[in-house]
């Protein structure tokens, strides 16, 4: 299918690099004029521009989702420049690591929980009410599997992506119970091959390893389908619940993590 999304207008959040960076360029492909938001004013422009190139509409807006003041002002060059919103996703948030929690400083908690948490409460709060002018729409928050199963050096972490689960099955409940037309959907990826693995040292802040994680060689030995997967992959299943081929879906999790939420399966030898 081509065209998916073709003449909606689409929210990314964080779509300056890695899986946000994915999902807004398959979004512009298939047609949606996309917004794309971060703090990021080096590499978020230069997105844009590859998007543009293709001949497709975006747009590039700064902002630092934990700022509230700035979500109304980029909601609202939204309606003025496109006058809806169709799409909105909430991908920016960071992962903090800590070998123990008793290692882990209260100021770092509380950046990973304003950007991961209140950036995400604050996009629905702020583009919700332009969603429902449009008279319906798609809103897609950014879990992680982690929002879903412990992790034993990322307990801030998965406290942050298993809130954006719950809180997006609450909107999808007050959404339905209007009867706005909007649709509310979690994604909840694994191991996928993104520049962030780099910026992350194994074994926690604690631990004294500051080596970059490979994150092919961990999904190797994590994941039933032996591989990482890729940020394209979190774009396709974001692409389905903002196309309209999910119209019957809301209050899900999607689930796109190689089957490491399923089970184990051991490897047989050939």
């Amino acid at each position: 299918m081509v065209g998916q999304v073709a003449g909606k207008v689409a929210l990314v959040t964080g779509g300056a690099s890695g899986i946000g960076q994915a999902i807004a360029e398959l979004l512009a492909e298939e047609g949606a004029s996309v917004v794309v938001t971060d703090v990021d004013e080096l590499k978020g422009p230069d997105v844009v521009a590859g998007i543009r190139k293709g001949g497709r509409e975006a747009v590039f807006l700064p902002q630092d989702v934990t700022s509230e003041p700035r979500w109304a002002e980029v909601v609202g060059e939204i309606e003025g420049r496109h006058g809806r919103l169709d799409v909105l996703v909430s991908n920016a948030g960071i992962g903090i690591g800590a070998a123990s929690i008793v290692d882990m400083s209260l100021a770092d908690w509380r950046r990973q929980t304003a950007i991961n948490l209140d950036g995400v409460f604050l996009s629905v709060k702020y583009s919700l009410p332009l969603m429902r002018k449009t008279g319906g729409g798609s809103i897609i928050m950014m879990s992680s599997l982690a929002g879903l199963r412990g992790a034993a050096t990322l307990a801030g972490y998965s406290a942050t992506k298993g809130g954006v689960r719950l809180f997006a099955k609450s909107i999808a409940m007050e959404c339905a119970s209007m009867g706005d037309g909007i649709r509310v959907n979690s994604v909840h990826p694994g191991i996928i091959d993104t520049p962030i693995w780099g910026k992350i040292p194994s074994g926690g802040a604690a631990s004294g390893q500051n080596a970059p994680i490979d994150c092919e060689t961990l999904a190797q030995l994590a994941t039933p389908l032996g591989r990482a997967g890729r940020a394209r992959d979190i774009a396709q299943g974001v692409l389905y619940l903002a196309s309209d081929a999910s119209s019957y879906v809301t209050g899900s999790e999607l689930v796109i993590d190689g089957g490491m939420f399923a089970g184990v399966a051991p490897r047989r030898p050939s």
